[in-house]
């Protein structure tokens, strides 16, 4: 099975490293490996692979990790899996749909 992604460049995923400490409670909590850790800076190092669960938000005892939490679009990343291309459901993501 192919590891669970989010649409490439729409997380919502931001961190202001003027309020970062280092002190890895971002990565401690992360399901998916999103953050890195430069010498005293947390870093995004995979932002794709970011589904929005807001754990690291919510830990940040600095609070400079911010997200809107959310579910990704479900029905992209099932069709890119079945597919083998890259998460698409076509919908646009204007919120125009009912998919995302």
């Amino acid at each position: 099975m192919n590891a669970l992604r989010y649409i490439e460049g729409v997380a919502t995923l931001r961190l202001d490293e003027s309020l970062c400490t280092g002190c890895g409670t971002c990565r401690e909590v992360c399901p998916h490996a999103v953050f890195g850790h430069a010498p005293g800076k947390a870093r995004l190092a995979d932002p794709g692979a970011c589904m929005e669960c807001g754990a690291c938000a919510l830990n940040c005892p600095e609070g400079a990790l911010t997200v809107s939490q959310g579910v990704g679009c479900a029905r992209a990343i099932i069709h890119g899996w079945i597919t083998g291309g890259p998460p698409s459901c076509d919908c646009g993501g204007d919120g125009s749909s009912t998919c995302c």
